[in-house]
């Protein structure tokens, strides 16, 4: 497959075309990753407001009285969805499930305490201090190299 990329000033949008003698395979799932990518956008409820939020702004997801919230760098809110459909949705952008209640996003992590014994202890980048349940512990020391 060639790849090629042209910038040009004048433009406000990307835009990709896709040139080939036949849909094959790779075509397929090329339009599939693409169109994938513009579906992760959810939808986060405050009060009467609804805010389109991108995986980028969020720091991470957790289930608290029966309702998901995304804790995001503007605020927290509800999300309509449960947690497994978010773990999904969101894998691509570096989200990891920490606890069977919240998944957090690993470009958000400031650091890992290891001090802990037998858990993890994650600082975000607000500060906020969450902790990696035993359960997941050998799954984010996999992903972290030890």
């Amino acid at each position: 497959m060639k790849v090629s990329v042209r910038i040009e000033k004048n433009i406000r949008e990307p835009e990709v075309i896709i040139v080939s003698d036949q849909m094959t395979g790779e075509v397929e799932e090329i339009l599939q990753k693409l169109s994938k990518e513009k579906q992760q956008m959810l939808a986060g409820f405050r009060d009467d407001t609804v805010r389109v939020l991108s995986p980028e702004k969020i720091l991470r997801i957790y289930a608290q009285n029966g309702r998901v919230y995304a804790g995001t760098d503007f605020g927290e809110y509800q999300l309509h969805f449960r947690l497994y459909e978010l773990e999904e949705r969101l894998g691509s952008f570096s989200f990891v499930r920490i606890s069977n209640s919240e998944i957090i996003s690993l470009k958000k992590v400031q650091h890992f305490d290891l001090s802990f014994t037998g858990t993890i202890c994650v600082i975000l980048t607000d500060g906020t201090k969450t902790f990696v349940s035993r359960r997941y512990v050998p799954k984010i020391k996999r992903m972290l190299g030890m």
